[in-house]
């Protein structure tokens, strides 16, 4: 997991209400998709913080997730802002790239256009990419998560533990957006535990 470690000062609610939706700030980690909770990550005001009326600041990381948090509260994470005279030293996540998401028209789609499809892409997107429909970025959080596919459970609560089948290992949590699970079935997704094997050797 690659961090950089940056000088920073916790904002109060104050100081976020005369933040604009151009400001970087950083924002925990420890979301819905991520779980790290000694990490932060970079982010945006979803609205100027002007708009405030009270309740939760929402945010959006670089990684495209929203995040809520109450910047006065401490039992909570806070938001930051990069400053080198800062009291506080945070971890920030790094970004490994991007995936690029594009909707492309293939006329006829056979193999001999596919693969002149991708020679071009191999060359900058050069000639016989034609007619891009869609195309978003989304930054990819430098992570490596397990995916699962994990049972829903049925009937009463309290039963057996629900069954887990492994879909990927030591991926991107992104992957999962390009799994399709089985019926019945929900995606788990966990920090990678590289396999440990405890067999006792002579």
């Amino acid at each position: 997991m690659n961090t950089e470690k940056i000088a920073a000062r916790r904002l109060s609610l104050e100081e976020v209400t005369k933040l604009g939706v151009k400001d970087r700030i950083f924002v925990s980690a420890d979301t819905a998709e991520l779980k790290l909770p000694d990490c932060y990550v970079p982010a945006f005001l979803t609205k100027s913080g002007e708009a405030f009326e009270g309740g939760s600041v929402t945010a959006r990381t670089v990684f495209q997730e929203e995040v809520s948090c109450l910047p006065d509260d401490e039992n909570e994470a806070g938001i930051y802002l990069a400053d080198e005279n800062g009291s506080v030293t945070i971890e920030v996540l790094q970004s490994a790239g991007v995936v690029l998401d594009l909707a492309l028209f293939v006329p006829g789609g056979d193999k001999g256009s596919l693969t002149a499809l991708y020679a071009a892409a191999r060359q900058a997107f050069g000639a016989d990419v034609v007619q891009i429909w869609r195309q978003g970025l989304k930054e990819v959080p430098d992570v490596k998560v397990d995916i699962f596919e994990e049972q829903i459970p049925r009937g009463r609560k309290g039963g057996d533990n629900p069954k887990r089948d492994r879909r990927a290992i030591d991926t991107y949590p992104t992957r999962a957006d390009f799994i399709e699970f089985s019926a019945g079935w929900k995606p788990v997704v966990e920090i990678h535990k590289p396999v440990v094997d405890d067999t006792p050797t002579i």
